[in-house]
């Protein structure tokens, strides 16, 4: 109960615009502290803008020393993608510019190696798509779990792109 009144405080917050990473039309630079990896996502999608404003949240995933590289951009304009980390690495942070001709974004991702993830790739599952179009999402990384990878497609009749995300077990170090 105390998670679920958590949650729509959260909502409540992000949609009376606090706490937003980015503005509709606008870059997107989000990177967790040194040590943490994302844990939440939730993003919101106007038709007027047809542009996502987006919103994470971090956990303690590993050491503040640990190394980090944002990726090259993963796609082109309205074209599907599939990223994932290198093994052993974690989504940290996220990158993006939108095109008002596209009507869509390129993308890049934050990723930090982690010790404790496990290699084993059996254990690691692909969300199915967390929405619909022009809808409003937001999942939290599984307990005892990492994000380790992204990935969408986008439609030019709707103007925007449905998410999944790949996440996998963290082992105790």
């Amino acid at each position: 109960m105390r998670r679920v009144a958590l949650l729509l405080l959260l909502t409540g917050l992000l949609t009376i615009g606090c706490g937003w990473h980015n503005s509709y039309d606008q870059p997107l630079n989000f990177q967790c502290p040194a040590g943490q990896s994302v844990s939440f996502i939730i993003s919101k999608h106007s038709n007027y803008h047809e542009d996502r404003l987006w919103a994470f949240s971090c956990k303690p995933t590993f050491s503040p020393r640990a190394k980090c590289f944002l990726s090259p951009y993963v796609n082109k304009f309205d074209q599907a993608f599939t990223f994932e980390c290198p093994p052993q690495h974690v989504i940290a942070g996220m990158s993006s510019y939108h095109s008002n001709y596209h009507e869509d974004r390129r993308w890049r991702f934050y990723c930090c190696k982690n010790a404790c993830i496990s290699k084993v790739s059996k254990n690691c599952h692909w969300t199915s798509h967390l929405n619909w179009f022009d809808e409003t999402f937001y999942w939290n990384v599984p307990h005892h779990n990492v994000l380790v990878g992204a990935g969408s497609y986008h439609q030019n009749y709707q103007e925007d792109r449905r998410w999944k995300y790949k996440y996998c077990p963290k082992r105790s170090c």
